[in-house]
């Protein structure tokens, strides 16, 4: 399988100008390099102009559902569609949503863990449900949001379903990018599966963020990275087969001896 993913700079507060953006970048890369999954970065519409997402946010995944998938079916790829903040009953939501290639979404991830860092507690709501698997093209894959990288629990129940690949969207800043290019290797190597991060670049706000968009493989072997400051798309065909040898060569899922991990800690 083939896999884009676009490390962008975003506009802040301009959804419709990051829409096009996006809308642009997609159809060069599906001309210049023909994915089968392309895969955007946390909060792509907004940036992190928290303050401001009462009249930013989409109202129940709307319209970014349609934006994602009209460009699904007219291109025939499945989309990681990084996150929007979405607006349901009154709360914000940090929300992923995944199209295939008949532009049917397949998944919605909530992000669960919100960064106090950058105050997204004071305006977003934590996810209530944990992060689960979904298949495209017949393979099992899940996604989860920035922050939720240093959550060892979350990532390992998705792998105990069958996952062959993680995605990661974020806005992870430069200031912690030794940690996001550390947990990214320990997350592939103790689940056994492909790490796929797209994060953003630029600054705002007085952050910088840190680029650095990677695919880690299930050996935590370093296949491709995005450099710290450049806009850039990163293409690469994975060999799902290395997920087969590594669990086998390794077998750390029927070494587990889970009756005696405490279920709570």
């Amino acid at each position: 399988m083939k896999f884009s993913l676009y490390q962008m700079d975003i506009f802040p507060g301009d959804p419709e100008k990051n829409r096009q953006k996006v809308k642009a970048w997609i159809e060069k890369e599906v001309k210049e390099n023909a994915p089968d999954t392309v895969v955007l970065p946390e909060m792509w519409t907004t940036a992190y102009t928290l303050d401001q997402l009462d009249g930013l946010a989409d109202q129940d995944g709307e319209p970014t559902r349609s934006f994602l998938k009209e460009l699904a079916e007219k291109h025939e790829i499945n989309i990681i569609g990084g996150s929007v903040a979405n607006q349901v009953n009154g709360k914000i939501y940090n929300s992923s949503f995944v199209f295939n290639r008949k532009g049917e979404q397949v998944y919605q991830y909530d992000k669960v863990h919100l960064v106090p860092m950058l105050d997204e507690p004071n305006f977003l709501t934590g996810g209530e449900r944990a992060a689960e698997i979904f298949e495209l093209d017949g393979v099992k894959m899940g996604v989860i949001i920035c922050y939720d990288l240093r959550f060892p629990e979350l990532i390992r129940s998705v792998a105990l379903e069958g996952a062959q690949i993680l995605f990661i969207v974020a806005e992870w800043p430069l200031a912690r990018r030794n940690h996001w290019v550390t947990l990214q290797k320990a997350r592939a190597i103790e689940n056994q599966m492909y790490v796929l991060s797209c994060n953003r670049i630029g600054s705002h706000d007085g952050v910088e963020f840190s680029g650095t968009s990677m695919v880690t493989d299930p050996w935590g072997d370093v296949l491709v990275e995005g450099k710290v400051e450049e806009e850039e798309s990163l293409s690469i065909v994975l060999d799902l087969e290395k997920v087969k040898k590594v669990r086998t060569d390794v077998p750390i899922f029927t070494s587990r001896v889970p009756q005696l991990y405490k279920k709570e800690l």
